[in-house]
C-alpha cells in the first residue's frame, strides 16, 4: 500500500516537470514566431495550450484524489499541497507564452518586433526558457541550492524588462509597437516570476519554511508599471 502510495507521489512530480517542459516549449515556440511572424507557428501555439490546461486538470486531480485517499502528512502533504499550487503556476506559464502568440499572429504579416529590438526579445525569450528548464530540474532534484539561485536568474530578465522600458521611453516608434512591447515585456517577466515561484515552493516542500521572498507581489508592481509606460508613450509618429 504504501509503495503505491509513494508511486503516486512520484507520479506527480513527474507530471510537474513535464508541464515545465510543455511550456519551456510554447514559449520558445512562440518567441519564433513573434520573431518571424509565422503564422502557422503561433497558431499552433495558441490552440496547444490546451496540453497544458489538460495536464494541470489531470495532476489536480490526481492530488486531491491522493489526499482524500492516503491523508497524508508531513512532507508528503507538502509534496501534494505544494503540486497544486505549482501547476496553477505552469499552467499560467502557458498562458503566457499563449498571449506571445497571439501578440505574432496580430501583426502578421509583418513582425511586431522591430529590427532593432529582435535581439533584445530573442534574448528575453532565451531567460525565460532556462528558468523553466531550471526549474524544471529544482522538481526533479529537490534542490535547495538550485532553487535559490533561480532568482538570480530571474534578476537577467528583470534587467532585460527594465532596459525594454527604457529603450520605448527613449525611442520613437508608433503607438501600436509600443502597446505590444510593452506587453510582451510583460509576458516573458512573469513567465520567469512564475518559474521563481515553483522553486520557491520547493523551497517550502523540502524545509517546510517558506523563503522570505516569496510574499513579494510582482504582479502588482509590474501592472503599476506596465500602466505606466503605456501613460508615458504618448503620440508618437
Amino acid at each position: 500500500m504504501r509503495e503505491a502510495f509513494h508511486a503516486e507521489l512520484d507520479s506527480i512530480s513527474a507530471q510537474l516537470v513535464d508541464m515545465t517542459r510543455l511550456a519551456g516549449s510554447a514559449m520558445a515556440r512562440a518567441t519564433t514566431a513573434l520573431l518571424d511572424a509565422d503564422l502557422h507557428l503561433a497558431e499552433d501555439v495558441i490552440a496547444g495550450d490546451r496540453n497544458l490546461d489538460y495536464a494541470r486538470e489531470h495532476l489536480d486531480e490526481l492530488s486531491v484524489d491522493v489526499l482524500a485517499r492516503q491523508q497524508p502528512v508531513a512532507t508528503d502533504l507538502r509534496t501534494v499541497v505544494t503540486a497544486l499550487r505549482m501547476s496553477a503556476d505552469l499552467e499560467r506559464m502557458g498562458d503566457l507564452a499563449r498571449h506571445v502568440a497571439k501578440v505574432a499572429r496580430l501583426r502578421f504579416p509583418a513582425s511586431a518586433v522591430p529590427p532593432a529590438l529582435r535581439a533584445h526579445i530573442l534574448e528575453m525569450g532565451q531567460v525565460a526558457q532556462l528558468v523553466v528548464a531550471k526549474a524544471g530540474s529544482v522538481i526533479a532534484a529537490r534542490d535547495l541550492d538550485a532553487a535559490l539561485a533561480l532568482e538570480h536568474d530571474d534578476d537577467a530578465m528583470d534587467q532585460l524588462h527594465r532596459r525594454l522600458f527604457t529603450i520605448l521611453r527613449t525611442t520613437e516608434l508608433p503607438v501600436e509597437t509600443v502597446v505590444d512591447l510593452t506587453l510582451l515585456g510583460r509576458y516573458y517577466e512573469r513567465f520567469a516570476d512564475h518559474a521563481v515561484s515553483v522553486a520557491r515552493r520547493v523551497v517550502y516542500l523540502v524545509t517546510g519554511e517558506y523563503h522570505s521572498e516569496a510574499a513579494v507581489d510582482h504582479d502588482a508592481d509590474e501592472e503599476d508599471s506596465s500602466i505606466a509606460m503605456l501613460r508615458e508613450s504618448g503620440p508618437r509618429a
